[in-house]
């Protein structure tokens, strides 16, 4: 006894035919017969069948008259020319009148007959032509169900969609007042296997007349097993007929619905009594499916064309947006909720080097940095997208609801250049149509048992409730992912021939300016000092009646101080990128303690508590690491000097290899628009402009813990700021 899968059972070679057909086999070459079925001595008037074998349907005129003198025998060679092409005719037998049909499959050609049956209560009208028409993908299929029941006329007519799975879905239904509805229930793979699939795309109609009627035998001398694959009257498999029992069918007819070139879904019909329909109502049901088929792929395309002249539209205007913008981090920030809506997704993190900005519902920082590691880790491809993100990696990466389903973009791997979308799990109930776990059961077939997956035996509604999914990344959503993607590629690539030629005047540019600063404090400090002098000697000399004037000349002197900070710090700025450096063991907490008592001094902080804590040292070099610790600590003194109970925390600590300072504070917080350029020259955010500064400290910091082979970072909330610096352990 053996196992069988439903994909691997091999439905192409039952051996036997259904009752209603008649088939005779003969070689391509040599047009000898080959096989027959048993039931042929039913029709044709042959004394003893076993004589048939190797002669030729010629050598018996009286018993294959009706044959030998039809237009598509006698022109079987023309008709025959290309494999799998089905010509019709019919036939008189006796006194009764018969499809003839034939059709070349490898080796052989099938001679295949069945009686003409006629069909009183057809009906058919012009609706056909409606199909064109039609402006509602459910209505063209409602459409054709009407349009068949007039053809065929079974009790339950359904269509079937395929779904990316292999599953289905039954989409549209008609059926008559006793039947059970079986509308918007999905079967699972295993009720349509792989190879039936296969089958139907090859042969677009298939009838089960019968489900309880005996099977035909072929007979035949050769070994080999004959595959029916193209025979209308094929025999179905034991697996099939008892499903089809299970759900209460004894007759079953189906058409495929092909949308370019695959296997879309199929028309099912279904009737409780055994129904045989006419072979050119079955070929004419098989034409309205073909109309409507295409007419669905006519609706399709028409709302994809116009869903890609509106994707083109929003391409430009983004195109538009993104050429304001010198780099491409502001171009895709400044354009974050466009391009996360263009792909309909609930969220976007945009990620730069160690900058990280996001839009919508996304995770927080730190299940950021897992996915990110994650996507580095496991995707070798420039674009992963995953449904059920969740559901996969969800348990190890502590992922919640908002990452369920992602799209990740590496723009550039080496530079730590990504975009990923996000979407919210999704509340996905399945109702199945009977329980879908599979069931292992005994078969006879051929004389030999075997153990194979059964048949439900109930279709009542089960519901699945899935977790951990999102909604579907359809091809729109892929679509505008490209568009995305191109946008990218094409404003860099405009951009790369401007940058080339600018790179070599920028280099020059760096160097002058370079040398601007280092002259800055003689080549202007001495005519600021002259002018400071000159506006203090002023205000000394006016008398105690002039407040006014006072007060001018001495927001005078204090702009000139201010002008002489900025000078100092962008030399500060300018000396951090280039001045020589050397490295050695520095302890820092010396540094740090008077830097902190200046600071209170400095900015009015004689309130701010200053907890200093253990301090190990650092590998540096003594004038950067003072510069460093300088602008951290007065940006934490500065900006919680206006709190109620202004505190100032400072502690270090050893990591491994590498020794890490936290610096936090209770002040003003950094909101979360402003962390993408946090570190930039001259920027100051919005909530710190009542405090006096210039926006150069912290890119002072970034330099130097760059060059130090360091790294400098941040976490902020409106509860305070902790600025994160990491330094090499000595």
């Amino acid at each position: 006894m053996s196992f069988v899968e439903c994909h691997e059972e091999p439905i192409h070679i039952p051996g036997y035919i259904q009752s209603f057909g008649y088939l005779i086999g003969i070689d391509a070459e040599s047009h000898s017969i080959t096989f027959f079925s048993k039931n042929i001595e039913d029709v044709f008037t042959i004394e003893n069948t076993h004589q048939l074998f190797d002669k030729k349907i010629t050598d018996f005129p009286d018993s294959f008259k009706s044959i030998i003198e039809s237009d598509i025998y006698n022109s079987l060679n023309q008709f025959t020319r290309r494999e799998n092409e089905t010509y019709f005719d019919k036939i008189i037998i006796g006194e009764k009148k018969y499809h003839f049909s034939v059709f070349k499959s490898k080796t052989n050609i099938f001679l295949e007959f069945e009686e003409v049956l006629e069909n009183p209560n057809k009906r058919i009208s012009n609706k056909y032509d409606n199909f064109y028409i039609i402006d509602d993908a459910q209505e063209i299929w409602e459409q054709l169900l009407s349009t068949l029941s007039s053809i065929v006329n079974y009790e339950r007519m359904m269509v079937y969609k395929f779904m990316m799975d292999g599953s289905g879905k039954v989409i549209a239904e008609k059926t008559s007042q006793n039947m059970e509805s079986y509308l918007g229930l999905h079967y699972p793979e295993t009720d349509i296997p792989r190879q039936a699939r296969e089958l139907y795309l090859k042969k677009r109609k298939r009838i089960f007349s019968d489900v309880y009627a005996e099977n035909i035998p072929l007979l035949s001398r050769k070994k080999e097993t004959i595959d029916l694959t193209y025979s209308g009257a094929r025999g179905m498999s034991p697996i099939h007929g008892q499903y089809l029992k299970n759900s209460g069918a004894s007759s079953s007819f189906s058409i495929s619905i092909i949308i370019d070139d695959h296997l879309w879904g199929l028309v099912t019909c279904q009737n409780p009594e055994p129904k045989h329909i006419d072979l050119e109502d079955r070929v004419q049901a098989g034409i309205f499916t073909a109309l409507a088929s295409n007419a669905y792929s006519s609706f399709k395309s028409k709302n994809e064309l116009k869903y890609r002249l509106e994707l083109n539209e929003k391409s430009a205007h983004l195109k538009a947006e993104f050429l304001k913008h010198s780099n491409l981090l502001d171009s895709l920030i400044e354009n974050k909720t466009e391009i996360k809506n263009l792909t309909e997704a609930d969220g976007l993190a945009i990620i730069s080097d160690e900058n990280i900005v996001t839009d919508g519902i996304t995770p927080n920082r730190e299940t950021l940095g897992k996915i990110i590691q994650w996507a580095y880790e496991n995707t070798e491809d420039d674009i992963y997208l995953s449904r059920s993100f969740l559901k996969d990696h969800g348990e190890k990466l502590g992922l919640d609801e908002s990452a369920a389903g992602v799209v990740i973009y590496f723009v550039e791997r080496s530079k730590n250049n990504l975009l990923i979308w996000f979407r919210k799990e999704f509340d996905e109930h399945i109702n199945w149509a009977g329980n879908p776990e599979k069931k292992i059961d005994v078969f006879s077939q051929n004389g030999e048992e075997k153990h194979i997956i059964s048949p439900r035996t109930s279709f009542h509604i089960f519901t699945e409730n899935i977790k951990g999914n999102s909604r579907r990344w359809n091809s729109r959503n892929v679509a505008a992912l490209q568009t995305v993607r191109d946008l990218i590629l094409e404003t860099s690539h405009k951009n790369y021939n401007t940058i080339k030629r600018l790179n070599d005047e920028l280099k020059k540019v760096n160097e002058e300016l370079d040398s601007f600063s280092y002259t800055i404090s003689h080549d202007l400090g001495t005519p600021l000092t002259v002018m400071k002098l000159n506006a203090q000697m002023l205000l000394r000399s006016l008398t105690d009646g002039s407040e006014k004037s006072k007060g001018k000349i001495n927001s005078i002197i204090e702009e000139i101080d201010n002008m002489a900070e900025m000078m100092h710090d962008v030399l500060q700025l300018s000396r951090a990128k280039h001045s020589e450096i050397e490295l050695e063991n520095l302890p820092t907490r010396y540094i740090i303690e008077k830097i902190s008592e200046n600071s209170k001094i400095t900015f009015d902080g004689a309130k701010s508590e200053i907890i200093i804590k253990e301090c190990p040292n650092v590998l540096a070099d003594k004038t950067m690491l003072h510069q460093v610790f300088l602008n951290i600590i007065n940006n934490a003194i500065k900006y919680s000097s206006q709190q109620e109970n202004p505190k100032v925390e400072i502690e270090g600590a050893i990591h491994d290899d590498m020794v890490i300072y936290r610096i936090s504070d209770n002040g003003i917080g950094i909101p979360d628009e402003n962390k993408h350029k946090m570190f930039k020259i001259f920027n100051r955010m919005d909530n710190a402009k009542k405090f006096k500064g210039n926006g150069v400290g912290l890119s002072i910091v970034y330099r130097i813990m760059r060059r130090i082979g360091g790294n400098v970072d941040y976490e902020s909330n409106k509860d305070g700021t902790t600025f994160i610096l990491t330094f090499k352990k000595p």
